[in-house]
């Protein structure tokens, strides 16, 4: 329980310091890419929303899914932004996105527990949108692997967080996190309907 609260008081200063350095202007930031990466999934709800969405339904997936999840998730980011940074288009960016919260708010919500195989899959499938976003929104002038970096980084720090709601919430009645799974879903309806 130490080793959990040290991680979300880190990953909670993390994303402070971060939107912190978010209004500094241009310049070494800008030019590098790293501040840049790190900071698109964190401001963004719905890279937010389905990337700890993702870590909260793991908690309760088997324990090689549990462990595997960072690696779809990276895994699915990377190849989604080297298809854009590649030159080639993917079709339904952002309702592949929007899908990506509501899904992942449907198996919370229902408890959905999937073979690694299949729920790898489907992370990584819904991280490929979201890396494409990351890819095709990459400033000007940045450094590559600096934002590949941040963003990967960004990336794995929320779906951490994610998961350390999702087993803190695993401790208390289910239904807390059945109302977090519904909520998910109706946040991921409205982003594909609109």
């Amino acid at each position: 329980m130490k080793q959990l609260n040290r991680l979300l008081i880190t990953l909670g200063l993390m994303a402070t310091a971060a939107t912190a350095a978010a209004h500094t202007g241009h310049g070494a930031h800008a030019e590098s890419g790293f501040v840049s990466g790190l900071l698109h999934p964190m401001l963004g709800l719905d890279h937010l929303l389905a990337m700890a969405a993702i870590g909260f339904w793991s908690v309760r997936q088997t324990a090689s899914m549990k462990d595997s999840t960072p690696l779809f998730v990276i895994g699915g980011t990377v190849l989604g932004a080297g298809i854009a940074w590649g030159g080639l288009s993917l079709p339904g960016v952002e309702t592949g996105i929007g899908l990506s919260v509501m899904l992942a708010g449907i198996l919370i919500a229902t408890m959905a527990r999937l073979p690694t195989a299949v729920g790898g899959s489907l992370a990584g499938a819904f991280m490929v949108f979201h890396g494409f976003a990351h890819g095709t929104e990459m400033p000007a002038g940045a450094a590559l692997v600096a934002y590949l970096a941040g963003f990967s980084m960004a990336t794995l720090a929320i779906t951490f967080v994610g998961r350390g709601l999702g087993a803190l919430l695993m401790k208390t009645d289910s239904r807390a996190g059945r109302v977090v799974g519904a909520t998910l879903a109706g946040v991921g309806s409205y982003l594909v309907a609109g």
